[in-house]
Formats: structure tokens, sequence, C-alpha cells
């Protein structure tokens, strides 16, 4: 494990964002203001220490916006942040800040809307909804254009037809709007149209989708409903992997390096009103992933599956195609799943060493 960087991240990792991204694509923000969304969650972490460490290499002198909800608490566990004057936060539900709150920003990313989190269906939709109309008009658009990238989901999809193995961003199916468990993907599907709905009002701003899909790395919580965290956790403990399903779901997992490194890459270059598959597109069933955990960290336990397959039924597919990203933006991949397992199994093994 390489040194921990203070946000908790590996050192190593946060160097290799900032690599990949660039130094042409950084200085973009040279002497700019960036509004971060979901700065303290599991991806806004990775952002923000990939930028802050940018804008201490290239000496950007770029002014970062933080929203959070409680930020007195998240910089009393991350005591290494009071040092950076560059960030300004603000202390806020992201659903009443308001024009005024704060100046208007040459870039937004937009990140806020937790998943971990335990909320109603009607909050998680309008935390979407309002939280996504007030970021946008705190894009500055005037001289230069103003950019925003949306963080949406794969959940904008909705189920997959038969035999279908990934979705791409042609796909036109969409949440049943009547189940209150669609709230997140009908809610991401309502931020999207916003954000295409100012582009055309505005045409000095820009606005780039990220449908993101499923995630692996240090700080993805390993004890909530994320399937890999709970398998991860069960192999470090040596205890039995237990899928309280059939195993029969399929899915994938991007490493959390290379989301930051995409991500960053779609702000400073994806066009206006496109949606990105964000994610890995090679696919793996619930009970394969659960084995390939335990056999990559020498569980000592077992694999338990609780329910048998029901005849006829199709698996669940949760998949991207990541084409149009690979061919537009020239992104794809760099760490696999055996490795990304591993790193974020060390980052877990030094967290409870101190």
């Amino acid at each position: 494990m390489s040194e921990p960087h203070f946000l908790r991240l590996p050192q190593i990792d946060i160097k290799s964002v900032v690599t990949a991204v660039g130094v042409k694509r950084w200085h973009q923000l040279s002497q700019k203001r960036l509004l971060l969304t979901g700065g303290t969650g599991f991806v806004g972490k990775w952002l923000l220490a990939s930028v802050l460490e940018a804008a201490k290499v290239f000496e950007l002198g770029v002014e970062i916006v933080v929203v959070s909800r409680n930020p007195k608490a998240f910089l009393a566990g991350h005591p290494g942040l009071e040092k950076y004057s560059a960030v300004t936060w603000i202390e806020q539900d992201i659903r009443s800040l308001k024009v005024g709150d704060i100046k208007p920003c040459e870039f937004v990313l937009h990140a806020a809307t937790d998943v971990a989190s335990k909320v109603s269906s009607s909050e998680m939709f309008e935390t979407c909804v309002t939280g996504t109309q007030r970021v946008i008009d705190l894009v500055d658009d005037g001289g230069g254009g103003g950019r925003l990238l949306l963080l949406s989901s794969g959940a904008v999809y909705g189920s997959p037809k038969p035999n279908m193995l990934q979705f791409n961003e042609e796909w036109q199916g969409a949440p049943d709007p009547l189940l209150p468990s669609s709230a997140y993907g009908e809610g991401k599907r309502a931020s999207e149209i916003l954000c295409a709905m100012a582009a055309e009002q505005r045409p000095g701003l820009n606005c780039a989708i990220a449908r993101c899909f499923a995630f692996v790395g240090p700080h993805l919580p390993l004890d909530k409903h994320f399937a890999i965290g709970n398998f991860i956790l069960s192999a470090l403990r040596g205890e039995d992997i237990v899928i309280n399903g059939d195993g029969t779901p399929v899915r994938s997992y991007l490493y959390a390096m290379d989301l930051a490194h995409w991500l960053w890459v779609m702000l400073f270059e994806a066009p206006n009103a496109r949606a990105y598959n964000v994610g890995c597109d090679v696919s793996i069933s619930i009970e394969a992933l659960a084995k390939r955990v335990n056999s990559v960290l020498s569980g000592q336990g077992s694999v338990q599956i609780q329910l048998k397959p029901k005849a006829g039924v199709p698996a669940s597919v949760y998949v991207p195609s990541i084409e149009r990203l690979r061919d537009e933006l020239g992104l794809s991949p760099s760490v696999n799943l055996d490795e990304a397992i591993r790193r974020t199994a060390d980052w877990a093994k030094s967290c409870q060493n101190g």
C-alpha cells in the first residue's frame, strides 16, 4: 500500500489520475472557479483529492467551492484539508442553494445525491431534480462559456429487454414510473432533461451527462448495500460470503481511479447535451463475483447462496456499453477487477491499522 493521501486515498492513485488527465486539460481551471457538489461522498472524495493535487502540481490558482450539509464534521475527520485556502466550504443542502449564496462558477461537477443514504423516495427524487436546477443556475456561462458535468446513472435505462447484455446510450427504456423504488432513476432522468433544456436556452452553457454504473475502490462503503463491498468485508474477516439472492444478477465494476480520470476528461471535453456511460463493460455474475473476491483475497469462508434461480426468469443485467466513450473520448479501463479488489482490500486494511 502506498503512502496515504490526507483524504485517506492511495497517493499513487491520485497522482495517476492527475497524470492521466494531463496538464493541458487541468490548465482550463487556471484562475477559474469550480463548484463541486457531493464532494464528501465516495466519488466526491476522489474528485476533490485529484483536483487539489493538480492545483498544487500545476499551480492552477483555481478556487474550489464544495457544498456539504455538514462540512465541519467532514473537516474534523480529514484535518489535512484545513490548510487548503483554495477550498471554500458551503454548509447547505443542495436543494436550498441559490444564486447569491456563492459567486457563479465557470466549471461545475454535480456529484450530489448519495445512493448509500437511507432517504425516502420523495426526498431522493426532490434532491435529484431541485438540486440539479439549483446547480444549473450557478454556472457562469458568460465570456468563454461555462461547463457542467452531471453525474447521472445507468438507472435511467430501467430494465433491459430479454437477452440484452449491455445498455448503450441509444436504449430508450425507462424505470417504471408507478414504482416508488424508481425515484432515483426517474430523478436522474428529470435531471438530464433539465440540463438539456438549459443548454438549449443558454448558448454559452455546455452540459454533459455521465451515466454512472457500479464502482469499487477506497471509500466505497463495505457495510452498505453494495455487493462487492460486502463481499470484500466478509473475505477480510474470514467469514462466509452470503448472497441473499440467487447469485444470477450480472454486474460490472470500474475502479475509482479510472472513474475520477474519466469524469475530469468529460468535464473538460465532453460535447454539449451528450450522454456517456461510465463503468466497466466486463460482465460478471454476483455468484462469480463472490467467488472471485474470495479467491483474490484468499478468504477462509465459503460462498453461500440463499435462493435458487427461478426457471424461465432471465438474470438481471446492469452492465454498460462504453463504446461511445472509447470512440469519442478515447477512454477505457486501466485497472482490472482482480487488481481493483486487491487495492480496495488493502485500503480497508490500512484504515483498520490506523
